[in-house]
């Protein structure tokens, strides 16, 4: 890997980190060398892109992905120490690996022999296994994450990091170009993922480490794309002749385009190469470690074989100048006696052993010195220079961190750290285990002064207890009894008790004696009724629309008779006015009065008289010393105006 200067270059991140070179620059982040202060210790900063500091949603995830890649322990499986974030600076610490990346491997070497390429997928598929274990899934497997120490041993880096960026959703621009080429056709259709998506992954990987190239390029990322998911991928040996069918037929199956298809997780992969190994009888090999490639030599001296390096006391040929007014052989000649030309002064192209004059070696101490000294106080300067405006600028600032599943102490340290003022809040929870961070108030994210207080709420684990008996109490002092055992009073539920008057607790919810976690929540079932009132001698329009608007159902029954409501008003109601009724029950039926209203057929003619009463379904009688002469009413009872049943009598007066 190659190592160059960069904008961070010289800093202290989070006030422990030590940025050094850069290590290597991506579309969403750089990798620095770095050393933890704190611990003494060398290791690599992943500092993503600034657009990222500004996105709560990614912070979350962020912090989200890094303490489930921090909890995987694994040889194979790039560590990840801390995360955090520094102003405009998220950033991941990171096991230091030196060495290389596959991707240099295979630029350095094109296409790599079958038993090199089995040992770096074995070692491949032996990480992810790990993590598939533990539940995790890659789902950015390509040759830029998988690293070559020194010693030849294959790590794996980014776990989650790539779910963090992108929460499920595809990139643009350079980041998805260097990572589709090897996305499994559900990634880029629907983002979806798990541990097949790695599969075939981690087969496209194995593909090119035998081909020396991916097995789809295009002109650009949806070209590629287009590709995983409407095409199956070539078989191995129409590209690289020779391979053999058991090999290749492992590849086709790990890239399969339906995942149902493939191996189901790293480890059945696993097992499938392991027997084709010993099918093969391929060789174990040493993964080769990619070379760092050699500077750019400052200049070659004229008729020497080597590279002139002008760096004193370093490995190899180093060619040095003799000062002003030395010339000739003046001590300046090598252990070895080579020498060279350069502008007519002769050099020695090996680490030489100088005999340097003690007045020329004091006055170069002093002018260093010097230098040394002007350097330090103009560091100095900056620095604070830089602290100042780092401090009036983001400096006073830091934001709520993400503290969710971490133990007291842990999450307390992480508030500390961020330059907060934590305080501790307790709360029973059946979900998050006692000791273990529930929320942080404000919320992950927030943008705080530092110093700033926060409220850190830690589980005391599931405890429960038994909720009292408040059956038969009134409301408020159920209510208060509840509340004094540790529990919330939630919304009120109504029943109905005929035996109990209204607004009389019934019980609970969970009912009495019953063991619930303290702090939940209980409702009181208290109870409540409909009384129906009196809607006699209303029409029946305007009496249901009273029925209905206070909670009643209604239904039109049979006419009754009232001797005070004239028909077709209500004569009454089923059940009678004034009743409690159940509200999740309360029908009422209306019955219409049908009594029938007394005619005035007094002094008119005995034979109409007579007709009119049949024509309205009643009955007559009549009564006088002379009915059968008689052609006249001189009275009737009841009178006209009274009301009637069907079918009744009036009583005729003759004359």
């Amino acid at each position: 890997m190659t190592t160059t200067r960069g904008g961070l270059t010289g800093s202290m991140l989070d006030g422990r980190y030590r940025i050094g070179s850069v290590i290597a620059r991506g579309g969403m982040s750089t990798v620095y060398r770095a050393l933890d202060t704190r611990l003494d210790r060398a290791v690599a900063v992943k500092v993503m892109a600034t657009q990222y500091a500004s996105d709560p949603a990614f912070l979350t995830r962020f912090s989200r992905e890094a303490k489930l890649a921090a909890g995987l322990s694994h040889p194979g499986i790039v560590a990840v120490y801390d995360h955090g974030r520094d102003g405009d600076h998220v950033f991941l610490v990171m096991e230091l690996v030196d060495g290389g990346t596959l991707r240099e491997l295979i630029h350095q070497r094109g296409p790599l022999p079958v038993p090199v390429a089995t040992a770096v997928l074995g070692q491949l598929l032996d990480a992810l296994g790990a993590a598939h274990a533990s539940g995790l899934v890659h789902r950015d497997v390509k040759p830029e994450n998988v690293l070559i120490s020194a010693r030849g041993r294959i790590k794996v880096a980014d776990f989650g990091l790539v779910r963090a960026v992108t929460s499920n959703s595809m990139a643009t621009g350079d980041v998805i170009l260097g990572t589709v080429a090897y996305l499994s056709p559900e990634q880029v259709e629907t983002g979806a993922s798990d541990t097949r998506s790695d599969v075939y992954s981690a087969g496209i990987v194995a593909w090119e480490m035998l081909a020396g190239r991916p097995p789809f390029i295009g002109e650009n990322a949806m070209s590629v794309a287009y590709q995983h998911v409407h095409s199956e991928v070539p078989y191995i040996g129409d590209e690289v002749p020779g391979i053999a069918a058991p090999l290749e037929d492992l590849l086709a199956d790990a890239t399969q385009r339906r995942p149902e298809h493939r191996p189901r997780d790293a480890p059945a992969f696993a097992n499938r190469l392991g027997v084709v190994i010993r099918q093969l009888r391929i060789p174990p090999v040493a993964v080769p470690v990619p070379t760092k490639p050699e500077p750019q030599p400052a200049g070659r001296v004229a008729g020497a074989s080597a590279p002139v390096d002008r760096r004193q006391g370093g490995a190899g040929a180093t060619a040095v100048a003799a000062p002003a007014g030395q010339r000739g052989d003046e001590s300046w000649r090598g252990d070895n006696g080579t020498r060279v030309q350069v502008a007519d002064r002769p050099m020695t192209a090996v680490a030489p052993r100088y005999q340097r004059p003690d007045k020329l070696v004091s006055a170069r101490r002093r002018n260093w010195t010097r230098r040394i000294v002007v350097i330090v106080v103009l560091m100095l300067l900056a620095a604070a220079a830089a602290l100042g405006g780092w401090w009036l600028g983001d400096g006073r600032w830091s934001y709520a961190p993400t503290l969710a599943g971490m133990s007291q102490a842990d999450a307390v340290l992480a508030a500390q750290q961020a330059g907060l003022e934590p305080k501790v809040a307790t709360v029973n929870s059946a979900n998050v285990a006692a000791g273990q961070v529930t929320a942080i108030e404000p919320e992950p994210g927030t943008k705080l002064p530092r110093g700033a207080e926060v409220t850190i709420t830690v589980s005391l684990g599931a405890q429960r207890i038994a909720v009292p008996a408040v059956a038969g109490k009134a409301v408020e002092d159920s209510r208060n009894a509840l509340l004094a055992n540790g529990f919330a009073v939630g919304d009120r539920v109504y029943r109905f008790d005929r035996a109990q008057p209204d607004g009389t607790v019934l019980g609970t919810e969970p009912t009495a004696g019953s063991q619930a976690l303290k702090g939940s929540t209980v409702r009181l079932v208290v109870n409540r009724s409909l009384r129906l009132p009196d809607v006699r001698g209303k029409s029946v329009p305007a009496a249901r629309e009273a029925l209905q608007q206070a909670g009643f159902r209604v239904r039109i029954g049979e006419p009754r008779f009232a001797d005070s409501v004239p028909p077709p008003d209500v004569a009454d109601t089923s059940p009678a006015a004034g009743t409690r009724l159940d509200p999740a029950a309360a029908d009422v039926t209306l019955h219409p009065s049908n009594a029938v209203l007394v005619p005035d057929v007094s002094h008119g003619d005995l034979t109409a008289a007579k007709n009119a009463l049949t024509a309205l379904g009643l009955n007559y009688r009549v009564r006088g010393l002379f009915t059968w002469g008689s052609k006249g009413v001189s009275s009737q009872y009841p009178a006209a105006g009274s009301l009637v049943e069907p079918g009744g009598t009036v009583g005729l007066s003759t004359w």
